[in-house]
């Protein structure tokens, strides 16, 4: 995913200013808990690799004159798992840590840092979601001590079925999603949007299936074809949305997918030519960017042969930089109170992280998958076609309202 926003001079995040920050030259250690077995090794291993090429890039120059390291563990995708990565990382001197893959790995990182802050003033640790978008995150659960870069499951609902409302061919859904937090979100929502903006649409079927384990997806595929749908929404990410599409074409089940992570590893291989104009996706960026992103994704093409598609990983890196300068200070009770609120340049423009629930707000891009070539060059995964922008949305459209009551500390 990359930017039709011209990266700028004022986006300042790889321009290094000596004077602007009191401790130049200090290492930040930021900790990586991800999955790096069972199914979804393939995704958490691009996201590893994209933190630590990213890392490399912002360390040659930096507003802020400090050096990244990061710290990969593997959390096996698992709560429990991760709260012991977590003890790991914070006992290795780490006091950021990113996460993204899974709702409950990421509660599992809010409960124990609420407990740990409070216990240690002083140590504290803060939380950077580059990917975990269950609402409840930045609502009912949300925490000083966290703050999410990519928008939740509600806003890119909001974003996608404002555009299927204007496609009068949708008249039949189904839904497919994972049985987790962020895969009840995605059909709650979807049923929710489609009956408030295009109540004539009907939801002809509804599964959930389990997390990174089902891999045949065929008697799935059989019910979506004997429901008559035209579309599917699914919130699928890695190899169940690979597989499900996989499926889907060899079965010659002729329906437009509506999807949240077409790019994730696998998906492009699997959709190939025989999904030109069936899948569309929603997400803060596209492939073919441009800018500064776009001469990242090249470069990290380039080294390993891979596609850097969870490209809010440099927003990461640009709010970093950016509160670690204005705050003049690496210590994340400083860099939290710093970020509340605060307004920056990343890749895809002007962003906030809003201070009331620490959830960023940007805009969102509907991409569509065709053959690449003319404006849309980028291939992922060298397969010959790419995801095309068809929409772009300001962030007022997909903002949603928050419940969160924040309790700050002190």
């Amino acid at each position: 995913m990359k930017t039709i926003f011209k990266f700028t001079a004022a986006a300042c995040v790889l321009a290094f200013g000596s004077s602007a920050f009191a401790q130049q030259g200090e290492t930040v250690k930021i900790a990586w808990l991800d999955p790096l077995s069972g199914l979804m090794a393939a995704v958490g291993t691009n996201q590893l690799k994209t933190f630590q090429f990213l890392a490399e890039e912002f360390n040659k120059k930096n507003a802020a004159g400090v050096k990244f390291e990061i710290i990969g563990i593997d959390n096996k995708l698992s709560p429990q798992e991760t709260t012991s990565a977590l003890r790991s990382a914070m006992d290795q001197g780490a006091r950021y840590v990113v996460q993204g893959n899974g709702s409950g790995p990421a509660l599992a990182i809010i409960d124990a840092l609420e407990k740990h802050n409070a216990r240690n003033p002083g140590k504290e640790v803060l939380f950077l979601n580059y990917a975990a978008v269950d609402p409840d995150l930045t609502n009912s659960k949300c925490s000083y001590w966290h703050f999410r870069f990519d928008a939740d499951t509600s806003m890119k609902m909001e974003a996608l079925t404002t555009y299927m409302k204007d496609q009068p061919e949708i008249k039949k859904v189904y839904l497919i999603n994972q049985n987790y937090s962020h895969g009840q979100q995605v059909a709650k929502y979807a049923k929710e949007n489609l009956q408030r903006k295009r109540p004539d649409i009907q939801v002809v079927g509804e599964d959930l299936h389990p997390l990174a384990q089902v891999r045949d997806f065929a008697p799935y595929i059989a019910k979506i074809k004997q429901s008559g749908a035209d579309s599917v929404i699914t919130g699928n990410w890695g190899s169940d949305l690979a597989l499900l599409i996989k499926s889907a074409n060899d079965a010659g089940l002729n329906v437009k997918f509506y999807t949240y992570y077409a790019v994730t590893t696998g998906t492009p291989t699997a959709m190939g030519a025989a999904s030109d104009g069936k899948v569309y996706a929603v997400g803060y960026g596209h492939y073919n960017m441009g800018g500064e992103i776009g001469r990242l994704a090249d470069a990290y093409k380039a080294k390993f042969n891979d596609d850097l598609y969870t490209t809010d990983i440099y927003t990461v890196y640009a709010a970093l930089v950016e509160a670690f300068v204005r705050s003049k200070s690496t210590d994340p009770v400083k860099v939290a109170s710093t970020m509340e609120g605060m307004k920056f340049k990343s890749f895809n423009g002007d962003v906030e992280l809003r201070k009331t629930d620490h959830q960023l707000q940007q805009g969102l891009f509907i991409s569509k998958w065709e053959k690449a070539g003319g404006k849309y060059p980028y291939s992922p995964e060298n397969t010959g076609y790419t995801l095309a922008p068809v929409k772009y949305y300001e962030s007022y459209v997909s903002s949603t309202p928050t419940s969160c009551q924040m309790k700050r500390p002190g």
